[in-house]
């Protein structure tokens, strides 16, 4: 939060993409209770900015085939963070293809 904060502070932030966990079957992840408590935490700390949640699945397979297209070796592959940072570069990509995503 504390990075957030002092992010909102420094750019213009129009609002918050969060990866909405589903299962393949479409039902909800075992995960959305935790997504939905740091969403609860973020609007108590920035109500003036909406949050708007977008399908993350397959996202995590997306990430690991283009960490194979770049050729990362094994042990980057296995770097749950850099899979979590690509996999949210590709949410917030796929959700400004979207038609849910309106230019001002």
């Amino acid at each position: 939060m504390k990075f957030l904060i002092e992010y909102t502070n420094k750019e213009n932030v129009e609002r918050f993409i969060v990866g909405y966990p589903k299962q393949t079957n479409g039902r909800d992840s075992e995960n959305l209770q935790r997504v939905k408590s740091f969403v609860g935490q973020l609007q108590k700390v920035l109500p003036n900015i909406p949050v708007t949640f977008y399908d993350e699945r397959f996202t995590s397979v997306m990430a690991h085939k283009t960490m194979l297209d770049a050729g990362l070796n094994k042990k980057a592959r296995q770097n749950k963070a850099l899979v979590d940072e690509i996999s949210a570069t590709i949410i917030l990509q796929s959700y400004m293809e979207s038609s849910d995503f309106r230019t001002i």
